[in-house]
């Protein structure tokens, strides 16, 4: 999750206030605001390729791809997040400034600094978004992708992304390689 800032209670207003004046990014949660890491350069390059296929498939249509420098309100979770990747086919969010709202996908590249907060506490906010439909978490280290899907019960589906099968954006009509996924990021080592 980060370090806690030197401040320890933010309300929102003061928070996005303070974050728009701050050179590294911050996320928020209830009161607390918590810098971000530094990502390593496999993170950097698997977030920008699922970016920039995203944003050559999308283009020209509604949706709207963002990297992790555009803000994600959650509001029901009273938090603000910077995800790795998330898209939004929301008119709302077409007219929205500092932060987003109605994501239908999001993407998270996992680090070992955050990996046991992506997959719980993080995703437990972000199923809080009504509009979010897909949930997307990728391990760099084992090139293994995990796509959660949210079904017509409401319930929240995994499927494991295997070797050789591209990973469907079902929500977004996109579709992506895990070559593409993974391009420029080192194989891992098989033990």
């Amino acid at each position: 999750m980060g370090q806690a800032a030197e401040k320890l209670r933010f309300t929102r207003e003061e928070y996005l206030e303070w974050d728009a004046r701050q050179v590294e990014r911050h996320e928020y949660v209830n009161g607390e605001v918590f810098l971000l890491a530094g990502a390593r350069r496999g993170h950097a390059v698997i977030a920008g390729n699922i970016f920039a296929e995203l944003h050559s498939q999308l283009k020209g249509k509604p949706c709207r791809p963002y990297m992790a420098d555009m803000k994600l309100q959650v509001d029901a979770a009273d938090a603000f997040f910077y995800p790795d990747v998330m898209v939004t086919c929301d008119e709302r969010d077409a007219k929205a400034d500092m932060y987003l709202e109605h994501p239908s996908l999001i993407i998270e590249v996992l680090s070992d600094s955050t990996a046991a907060y992506d997959l719980g506490q993080k995703f437990e906010y972000y199923r809080l978004i009504p509009e979010l439909l897909e949930y997307v978490v990728i391990e760099p280290e084992r090139q293994r992708i995990y796509l959660y899907r949210k079904n017509e019960a409401g319930e929240w589906l995994l499927s494991d992304v295997r070797a050789g099968a591209p990973v469907l954006f079902a929500t977004v009509g996109c579709s992506i390689s895990r070559e593409d996924i993974f391009e420029g990021v080192a194989v891992p080592h098989e033990a």
